[in-house]
């Protein structure tokens, strides 16, 4: 027995001490990072970072691409700087810069090196290489600046900049180190894993002095960076920049969407900005100036800011009562008794010629309908019941919710029900009387243009969409979102939409929108007039086309340009008829868009009227003296990187 245990121990002993020994092999022999470690003195390990994919517009026009650059990185406890004056000179910075930039440098660390300057272009590169082997502590390392082939769609694209301390002691997985680049708003922010690539690691040996001497092992532990996945859009640049024309010294927003996908063609926020300026060493400081501008070119307007819809929620109004069927196609109303004004036109006994002539009291009595559409005699829960019902059948159009497009920041804007109304009268102590303004699009609805947009789709689709997105395809194999492929239906039939449509048409042709039609093109369209306590009122016009085959809906907002015929309405129509012909037939019309200068009736927050011109001049930002690019020469935008 005693022996038996003995043999027990001592193979238990052994199998330890072979277990030991094998480790011992695998470390010393067989694992390579182990005599790298050992090395550390004499091989280093170097991270490269690669190109971020490339996005494209509809066509296959390159929007966005990587110029190569280099970054000067310093290792404070190697640097040596004797004649400080002449080494900026060399690098054309301030004392005070050198300073600064030294000081953050050992604040991170004194023995790991670390940025220093970031992107100086080829030519700087080129010009400097050789004296700065004067510097030791110094050393370059290739990067890349984003570049744009046009100055277009800022606030779509977003930008990339060095990740912040928080974002880096957040991140789920050790990716990100200090003064790497980040997507932070826009496409780059919401496609960030797909656009950043894999990193790949060199080993590389070098001498006590840190010169490079060749390649460890030649290369047979490096791994290739990965290029990230290029993105492929909906955008059509052409019609984008043309869009983006019309909309100079305007503040408002554009949304173009092809109907039957749900893909954006189009969509401008103004005023806008060049993207190359958030694109160069001198972010922080071009940063800081666009946040300053009165006028907010970093906000995102087509998702991010709210109007009341005005006269274009009539044509949701018309199309859930008919759907209710407490109104016909043949439906009329008179005007007594009605507590919101007429234009002046003629009679309305038709959902058609309602819709043409956006007769107000024609939407109150539809609204009426359908509030009351119960058989509650108590009025005030009467009117509670009908309007949560009346709720849901809007929010079936996307109103009051996030539609989900691949853009940050989405703004939902209020669809108000029994709830909302409580809080501000009391439960059952409100009714029709109360909220009868939500009939016409005003009170206390509010939307974007995206979802206004998106509406003009749902009715050229005849009752389902898409969710708008700006990304339809990933990487070479172009993978789609399965999101962007899901048929959202409103619930209405696709009956309902022909009497909508046919007064949508009349408006473009005879009606409120007439100014603007375009020869050859049946345009299917709607003013309106968004209220608003400062200044002149918003101009509204949502439309699609062709109507035989829609192939882009549109909404366009104006601030403080009035009547939706008078700004809103041009300007859409425009691009319609650009987008489907690539050429405009009524140039008179189109010089009057570009020369418009609608800016200046804009009033700002805290001030009571509009800014002056020459005050105007002051505040607004020029891109050229912002443009400060790391590439001194134009570059031809590469096919594939």
């Amino acid at each position: 027995m005693l022996e038996s245990r003995r043999f027990v121990i001592i193979g238990f002993f052994a199998l330890v001490g072979l277990i030991y020994l094998l480790r011992l092999f695998y470390l010393q022999v067989l694992d390579e990072s182990y005599s790298i470690e050992s090395s550390s003195n004499s091989i280093k390990r170097v991270i490269e970072i690669p190109f971020r994919g490339q996005i494209y517009d509809r066509t296959g026009k390159l929007i966005v691409y990587n110029t190569p650059v280099y970054d000067l990185l310093v290792t404070p406890y190697k640097a040596r700087v004797d004649d400080t004056l002449r080494f900026c000179q060399v690098l054309g910075i301030e004392r005070r810069d050198f300073d600064s930039l030294m000081n953050a440098a050992s604040a991170y660390s004194r023995v790991k090196p670390s940025l220093f300057l970031r992107q100086l272009s080829k030519e700087d590169f080129a010009s400097i290489q050789d004296i700065m082997v004067d510097y030791s502590g110094f050393e370059f390392a290739k990067s890349s600046l984003r570049t744009y082939t046009a100055p277009t769609l800022a606030n779509t694209l977003g930008y990339v900049s060095e990740i912040t301390r928080g974002q880096l002691e957040k991140q789920e997985e050790p990716y990100y180190r200090q003064s790497d680049y980040i997507g932070q708003s826009g496409i780059e922010k919401i496609y960030e894993n797909e656009l950043r690539g894999k990193r790949g690691t060199k080993f590389v040996m070098q001498n006590v002095s840190g010169v490079y001497k060749g390649p460890w092992k030649g290369g047979e532990l490096d791994t290739m960076a990965v290029a990230g996945a290029n993105l492929y859009s909906g955008i059509d640049l052409e019609v984008q920049q043309y869009a983006d024309s019309l909309m100079v010294n305007k503040v408002g927003s554009v949304v173009a969407i092809e109907p039957k996908t749900g893909q954006i063609i189009s969509m401008v926020s103004a005023p806008t900005y060049d993207p190359n300026i958030l694109a160069s060493r001198y972010f922080s400081k071009n940063y800081a100036a666009l946040a300053r501008n009165p006028y907010k070119p970093l906000f995102n307007r087509p998702v991010m800011a709210s109007y009341r819809p005005g006269s274009t929620f009539k044509l949701i109004q018309a199309l859930i009562g008919l759907q209710e069927g407490v109104i016909t196609p043949e439906s009329g109303f008179t005007h007594a008794n009605c507590p919101v004004g007429c234009h002046n036109h003629p009679a309305t006994g038709t959902v058609a010629l309602g819709v043409m002539h956006s007769c107000n009291p024609y939407f109150y009595n539809v609204f009426r309908r359908i509030i009351y559409k119960n058989n509650i005699q108590n009025t005030f829960k009467a009117s509670a019941v009908g309007l949560d019902a009346w709720h849901d059948a809007i929010s079936k159009f996307g109103i009051g919710q996030r539609l989900g497009i691949d853009l940050p920041s989405e703004y939902k804007g209020n669809l108000p029900n029994k709830k909302y109304y409580d809080r501000f009268y009391g439960e059952y102590r409100w009714k029709f009387s109360n909220i009868y303004s939500l009939s016409i699009g005003e009170g206390e609805l509010l939307i974007t243009p995206l979802k206004m947009a998106n509406v003009a789709a749902i009715i050229a689709n005849k009752g389902y969409f898409y969710t708008p997105h700006v990304i339809h395809g990933i990487g070479d194999a172009k993978k789609v979102n399965p999101d962007f492929l899901v048929r959202h239906d409103t619930g209405v039939e696709s009956h309902n939409f022909d009497p909508v449509i046919e007064g949508m048409i009349g408006a473009v042709e005879g009606g409120t929108a007439r100014r603007s039609r375009v020869e050859g093109i049946t345009i299917a369209g709607k003013t309106g007039t968004s209220q608003n306590k400062r200044g002149d009122d918003h101009s509204i016009f949502i439309a699609f086309a062709p109507v035989e085959n829609p192939k882009i809906a549109i909404a366009v907002f104006v601030e403080n340009a009035g009547a939706g015929g008078s700004a809103a309405a041009p300007i859409a129509n425009l691009i319609i008829e650009k987008y489907l012909t690539r050429k405009i037939t009524n140039k008179a019309l189109e010089e009057r868009m570009f020369k418009a200068d609608l800016m200046s009736k804009v009033i700002l927050p805290g001030q009571k009227k509009p800014i002056s011109a020459d005050s105007l001049k002051k505040k607004l930002i020029s891109a050229d003296s912002l443009k400060k690019k790391a590439v001194s020469k134009p570059v031809t935008p590469p096919e594939k990187q």
